[in-house]
């Protein structure tokens, strides 16, 4: 951790606070000029600074402006007399963490830097974070869509919705988005909306004031504040409580919110990116969440793509995850052999790249040997994919593409997009002599349109069962079945088939 630096030209002070914080076993630096620490800046920098705000030549707000411009996340506590306080609050309140008012209680002066404390590590962290994060990973059409739409985006301050399976990589996409921004100097800042209590979540969005209830014994800031001039990414926002989406929608429409028991309205300048897993329109229908709020959020719409609809990049990030793996736990990394990765990649996997990255992380720590067969994963995976553990591997069943099309037409268990989520070889054709039965008891019933019925049957049942995969999308539905937008929306309608009125 780096050291408190305390700005004033008042030796007394100075003292005061250094032997306040060696207490506290925190170390600390001290200068007596602003001028003299705006040098310092210039090599090292401090976890917190504090400063006055009247000393000869530079003032602690030309400290404060300085050190925001270079260094944005290290909150500044700014010192300053009661006849200053009306200036000092006006001038600094969008950049100083708090101020100190003189003559000021000890103790509450390192409680207060203890805060400040708390907030700049925290901080350092999601920067860390962020900066470990790799780029996005991805081969497959579906994400070099993605990856053009944020190349569009890099420029732009406009609000994004990203939709998209859990599971997927929304937050990846969000910072993605964030670090190729005109903020992207600026603080990222993540809130679940679905993980925060329904009482909490309001005190962590917008902040509070001392006393505002029963437990806040301090004011604290909120995430938008975190935020300023930066990024805020809202997941899981179908989840947000719907007197929370009012307060939302005002920041979002006029640009101000005020903390919880708090008078004086704050000003936001800050990106939002929302994300969710839920169908918005579903829950606008369902009175759920606000139409209004709905349309805010909904400017530009970014669609992730599950992983089961980019197979292809399944080894890259495997390999990726591998490796991570090792690194963190200090290992060699694990090899996939050619059949275990191509039974990776026949998974449905409904957990998406969380679950990969998941099971990589089981099979680093878990699977003997440095090359890692299909018998050493995890023993409920091969289970629920009818794998025989004693089974040879010459004669693990391969599940395909056409597999899993085929037992969509089955009434077998299904995933929630109505597409089973592992498909045994030898369960595969069971629909296709169901098939069999059903054409030798139209032909022994001298049935003349044999061919015409059970083909518009095939298609109906395919059509559909594509439409409810990518829910009602005909374009996603024409793309995945092979077929052109004009020839699904043709077949649509001949075959009488309902349900698909909904347009992407």
């Amino acid at each position: 951790m780096k050291p408190i630096w305390i700005v004033d030209d008042d030796e007394s002070i100075r003292w005061v606070l250094e032997k306040a914080l060696a207490r506290e076993n925190l170390v600390t630096r001290s200068f007596s000029s602003a001028r003299d620490a705006m040098l310092a800046l210039q090599t090292d920098t401090p976890q917190v600074l504090v400063s006055d705000i009247r000393m000869p030549g530079a003032s602690g707000l030309d400290l404060l402006q300085t050190i925001k411009t270079k260094h944005p996340g290290i909150p500044v506590i700014i010192i300053t007399a009661f006849s200053d306080l009306d200036s000092a609050v006006s001038a600094f309140q969008g950049g100083a963490f708090e101020y100190l008012a003189k003559p000021f209680d000890l103790e509450k002066a390192v409680e207060l830097i203890r805060r400040a404390l708390e907030e700049s590590l925290r901080e350092a962290s999601v920067e860390q974070t962020s900066a470990d994060t790799p780029e996005i990973l991805g081969q497959a059409p579906a994400m070099q869509d993605v990856f053009r739409a944020i190349g569009r985006l890099s420029q732009s301050n406009v609000t994004v919705l990203i939709t998209g399976e859990s599971g997927s990589g929304k937050e990846l996409v969000a910072r993605a988005l964030h670090k190729h921004s005109p903020r992207s100097s600026q603080a990222f800042v993540a809130l679940n909306t679905a993980a925060i209590p329904k009482d909490l979540l309001e005190s962590e969005l917008f902040g509070h004031e001392r006393g505002a209830f029963t437990g806040a014994q301090a004011m604290r800031r909120g995430r938008f504040e975190q935020a300023e001039g930066g990024t805020l990414f809202l997941d899981e926002i179908g989840d947000m409580p719907l007197e929370l989406q009012t307060r939302l929608l005002r920041v979002l429409s006029d640009g101000h919110f005020y903390r919880v028991g708090g008078h004086q309205p704050m000003k936001a300048d800050v990106r939002v990116i929302a994300a969710t897993h839920q169908n918005l329109e579903h829950r606008v229908r369902e009175g759920l969440f606000r139409e209004d709020l709905y349309h805010r959020l909904n400017v530009i719409r970014l669609r992730l793509p599950s992983l089961r609809e980019r197979s292809e990049d399944i080894p890259i990030l495997a390999r990726h995850f591998l490796a991570q793996s090792a690194r963190q736990l200090g290992v060699e990394a694990k090899r996939l052999s050619p059949q275990s990765m191509q039974f990776l990649s026949t998974l449905e996997l409904p957990g998406n790249v969380r679950q990969l990255e998941n099971l990589c992380n089981w099979i680093t720590v878990m699977a003997p040997g440095q090359t890692v067969e299909i018998k050493d994963m995890p023993r409920e995976l091969l289970e629920e994919s009818h794998i025989s553990l004693a089974q040879p591997t010459g004669s693990i069943a391969r599940v395909s593409t056409d597999m899993t099309l085929n037992n969509a037409l089955e009434s077998g268990a299904s995933s929630s997009s109505g597409i089973p989520l592992h498909t045994p070889a030898g369960d595969a054709l069971q629909w296709l002599n169901l098939l069999e039965t059903e054409a030798v008891r139209m032909l022994e019933s001298d049935q003349s349109d044999v061919m015409d019925v059970l083909g518009r049957q095939f298609e109906a049942t395919v059509i559909r069962m594509a439409l409810r995969h990518t829910h009602g999308r005909k374009n996603d539905a024409a793309v995945r079945l092979g077929i052109g937008r004009n020839t699904i929306t043709r077949k649509i309608q001949e075959l009488g088939i309902g349900g698909s009125s909904e347009e992407d």
